[in-house]
């Protein structure tokens, strides 16, 4: 069977992608191949998944009808030049951090190039993807993306100038709540619970707040409203974190990390 999906990059992000295409049946395995350096790394796949592996960036270019980047941004250029000197016309979508459509569409002439940011809840079927078109790019395409990344969890549009501020919120933003969610539990900890008691109660506390702001469509300050009774707990706890400077953190966060993925695509 030929093969349809071509994917560069064995790691977290593809695998994520790997086994929800495999339990959706967007494609059949055997549809699919996998470029990876690290042989114990191909084995693992074509075991768990069943997909074609090698170790060739050239062969899985080659897949008619996408091609999906996974790799770091910083070895991009030496697997371009591996792939130069033939005429594709596969889709491809990228996921490099700070990447430009231009450099991508400099490395791939003619085809469409889709650009893309997701996050680590893709893992779980629970993350958020950002897609921006490039200029070869047709509304067939954006579907077959949105197709595939719908698989990971939902997909939102923007114009390509909005993705380095997109990476810097919703790409990087699960290290930042996981961040906090362990000093939640350090707090417990510090308060006198005992360390699964706390990690259970803050992962909770993370996941059913963001489940009910999502639900209920509030706005997070509503919400803030609701908990805070006059002179009670949560309004000493906000008047601690409002002192110790964590709304101002969060968003410095979020900067500074937008501010690294426009140095990746050479932006500063």
């Amino acid at each position: 069977m030929s093969i349809k999906f071509g994917m560069i990059g064995g790691g977290m992000m593809g695998e994520a992608l790997l086994s929800r295409l495999v339990v959706q049946g967007i494609y059949l395995p055997d549809q699919m191949l996998v470029s990876d350096p690290q042989e114990k790394r191909r084995d693992f796949l074509a075991g768990q998944y069943r997909v074609q592996v090698t170790g060739q960036n050239r062969a899985a270019a080659d897949a008619s009808e996408v091609l999906f980047l996974a790799i770091k941004p910083q070895i991009f250029a030496a697997v371009s030049k591996e792939l130069e000197s033939e005429t594709r016309h596969a889709l491809v979508i990228s996921i490099l951090a700070g990447t430009p459509l231009e450099t991508l569409e400099t490395a791939f002439p003619g085809q469409p190039v889709i650009r893309a940011m997701p996050n680590t809840p893709a893992a779980v079927g629970a993350g958020i993807t950002a897609i921006a078109p490039g200029q070869h790019a047709q509304p067939h395409h954006l579907d077959q993306a949105r197709q595939i990344l719908e698989t990971v969890g939902e997909v939102v549009e923007v114009p390509e100038s909005m993705m380095d501020a997109v990476t810097g919120l919703s790409g990087s933003g699960p290290g930042y709540v996981a961040l906090m969610v362990e000093a939640l539990a350090d707090g417990g900890v510090a308060a006198g619970l005992p360390r699964a008691i706390a990690l259970k109660l803050a992962l909770q506390t993370v996941r059913g707040t963001a489940q009910l702001l999502q639900e209920e469509g509030i706005h997070p300050g509503e919400l803030k409203d609701r908990v805070t009774s006059p002179g009670g707990t949560t309004i000493a706890g906000i008047a601690q974190l409002e002192k110790s400077g964590f709304r101002s953190a969060i968003i410095e966060a979020v900067k500074a990390a937008w501010m690294r993925s426009q140095e990746l695509g050479g932006k500063r």
